[in-house]
């Protein structure tokens, strides 16, 4: 097992846990014991949060992705470049963080007239913290992967912080916290997760402070343009998938709908969590490729990570469609059931990004980096005029379309750019057979009669899909990865 796989693998069951807790966090907990608008609330929160990190960082994480594979040197040293990361992300925190306090007044009186709304008002400097600890956990997270290590930092993000959720909110049901209390454990559990990827970072001795050599300071201007241009991208990225919260807030004025479209939209996200798992090592190979300007190995890794990605999120799709009497029943809340088809159009637009594979971040690496960002940030232009013009006629449903079509439309974008500039696409005969793989699988599965006993027929359903798609797609070689893993465990 090469290292794509073995850490893909580990990386995968540790997202699929992870998924596991925020399933039962976000559908069995959240939804007894937390308001709608408190969920919406934690939702925006996290938005906000997200994209303060990342406009704070100023693109540090994609220039030590790009660049440490050229500075990199056995004396641990690496000429300064972990000075220079440290520097970088400080100054970068101050400045965005005098503006977010400076602008307080405007965002908050826009806001505390809408339901709900009071939370963002009394939590608002909540968020400065919470933001800080966002950014420096991703930033420690992109040097942990600059040199393939990339496995703890995925389980203290999916597992223990979804386990410190857990405990809040049980804490909540047994009458002894409440909701400030739940938002302070929260606070509280970034911290321990971003001092422990910390001190395995200085356990493992990969980096040691030093001089900023002359060679990084000769390269800082350009580091900087590649910063500026990628960050613009990845914001612009953060806020397509928030955007929709964003403007559904501003748009219906209540925090209501938000907390039912962003409880679809996390269901959804489990269709993402390949695509996840694979990148974590994948992206930094590529960028080492692209050092050493080896085409094949990026046109290879990028075939294989199309497929996979779009024969495992299939069939977690299928699998929460035809389970959709049970999620409706578990989610508890009678507001839900007449708004499933959001979470079927989301889902759509989560399938159409992760079979694109690793189209975007290709781009993102090599000298074309730009276009990423006027690529991105047109995208956003595309949804917000979707969701403005949507949402006020059709709602949820506006949100969730425009989002599909985004994603669509962006991927699209990018793989004809790859296809045209590096002569590399990852589509073929295997794609139209997990399709059709699909749709014959969802209609045995989706009309099995429904058993009258709640667990029985959920399991029954699953297994039936289960064993129809995965064993199509073995004995019809989709992808040798999978076949290879599944043709160990059987030996």
């Amino acid at each position: 097992m090469n290292l794509l796989q073995k850490q893909g693998f580990y990386n995968s069951l540790i997202l699929y846990a992870g998924t596991a807790l925020g399933f039962f966090n976000l559908i069995i907990l959240f939804q007894r014991y937390l308001t709608i608008q408190q969920i919406g609330f934690f939702t925006l929160m996290g938005a906000i949060s997200l994209l303060y990190a990342q406009i704070a960082s100023a693109g540090i994480g994609n220039i030590i992705l790009k660049y440490f594979p050229y500075y990199r040197g056995n004396d641990k040293r690496h000429n300064g470049f972990s000075t220079f990361v440290l520097l970088w992300s400080v100054v970068g925190f101050v400045i965005i963080t005098v503006f977010f306090v400076s602008f307080k007044s405007c965002i908050t009186n826009y806001y505390k007239d809408k339901p709900g709304s009071s939370l963002l008002v009394q939590y608002y400097y909540y968020l400065i913290p919470l933001s800080f600890f966002t950014m420096t956990y991703t930033v420690l997270e992109s040097m942990a992967r600059a040199v393939f290590n990339n496995v703890l930092s995925a389980f203290l993000r999916e597992v223990l912080l979804r386990v410190f959720t857990l405990i809040s909110v049980l804490l909540i049901a047994a009458a002894i916290a409440g909701y400030y209390d739940f938002l302070m454990i929260y606070l509280a559990a970034n911290v321990i997760i971003t001092l422990i990827l910390w001190h395995n970072i200085y356990k493992g001795a990969h980096f040691k402070f030093g001089s900023i050599s002359a060679r990084i300071i000769g390269q800082r201007k350009e580091m900087a343009y590649y910063g500026f241009f990628t960050v613009l991208s990845g914001s612009s990225f953060a806020l397509i998938q928030n955007l929709d919260i964003i403007m559904l807030t501003a748009i219906t004025m209540d925090l209501k709908f938000v907390g039912i479209y962003s409880t679809f939209f996390s269901i959804a996200m489990v269709i993402s969590l390949p695509a996840k798992a694979l990148s974590r090592t994948s992206l930094q190979i590529i960028a080492q490729a692209w050092a050493e300007n080896d085409l094949p190995k990026i046109d290879k890794i990028y075939y294989k990570t199309s497929v996979v990605q779009m024969l495992i999120g299939c069939l977690l799709f299928i699998g929460l469609i035809i389970n959709k009497q049970h999620i409706m029943a578990l989610l508890h809340k009678p507001e839900y059931a007449s708004y499933f088809d959001v979470f079927i159009m989301v889902g759509f637009g989560f399938l159409a990004d992760m079979t694109g594979g690793v189209n975007g971040y290709i781009i993102n690496i090599s000298k074309h980096y730009k276009l990423t960002t006027y690529f991105i940030t047109a995208a956003v232009m595309l949804c917000a005029v979707l969701n403005w013009l949507l949402i006020p006629v059709v709602g949820m449903m506006g949100a969730a379309i425009s989002y599909f079509a985004t994603m669509f439309t962006l991927n699209f974008v990018y793989w004809l750019f790859v296809y045209v500039k590096f002569s590399l696409q990852p589509f073929g005969r295997a794609h139209i057979v997990v399709i059709l793989i699909s749709l014959l699988t969802f209609a045995i599965s989706n009309y099995v009669p429904v058993l009258p006993n709640f667990i029985a027929d959920m399991i029954l359903r699953s297994i039936i899909a289960l064993v129809i798609y995965s064993g199509l797609s073995y004995y019809l070689k989709i992808s040798e990865d999978i076949n290879a893993a599944i043709d160990k465990v059987l030996k």
